[in-house]
């Protein structure tokens, strides 16, 4: 019978991917360095195949994270949210942009811009204005 992966390996392919992304690495970098193919990657990241410990361990260590950081979580969940939130399309740059910015009120005032923008983001479209009525001859 073959194996099945589990919540732990699409967690773990979860973590690989953003800790991956945050270090600016393409899956075939990753793949190349140890010794799988990109396709293999893909296949961690998105818990299909699961990540034997010695390999584990070795992504672990191109990544600069202890092997806990692919299991563990926090007290109060914050470390999952943090996990699916690198997971969103464009999160990486993002916050890469955001720490590049040096002016402390600068960086207050694209937080404050980008909350702004989250929460009219959240509001449904107003309906179309109405046409205006035909005019009498």
């Amino acid at each position: 019978m073959p194996k099945q992966t589990t919540d732990v390996d699409r967690l773990v392919g979860i973590r690989i991917t953003a800790l991956r992304k945050a270090r600016g690495l393409s899956q075939t970098a990753l793949g190349t360095a140890v010794g799988v193919t990109f396709q293999q990657v893909q296949k961690y990241e998105k818990g299909q195949n699961r990540v034997g410990a010695g390999r584990l361990r070795e992504i672990a260590r191109l990544l600069e994270v202890p092997v806990s950081a692919f299991f563990e979580e926090s007290e109060n969940g914050t470390q999952n949210d943090a996990f699916g939130f690198l997971g969103t399309q464009g999160a990486i740059e993002l916050l890469r942009a955001y720490a590049l910015i040096e002016d402390d009120q600068l960086r207050r005032d694209v937080l404050a811009l980008v909350r702004t923008a989250s929460k009219m983001g959240k509001q449904p479209a107003p309906p179309p204005a109405p046409a205006p009525a035909p005019e009498a001859a």
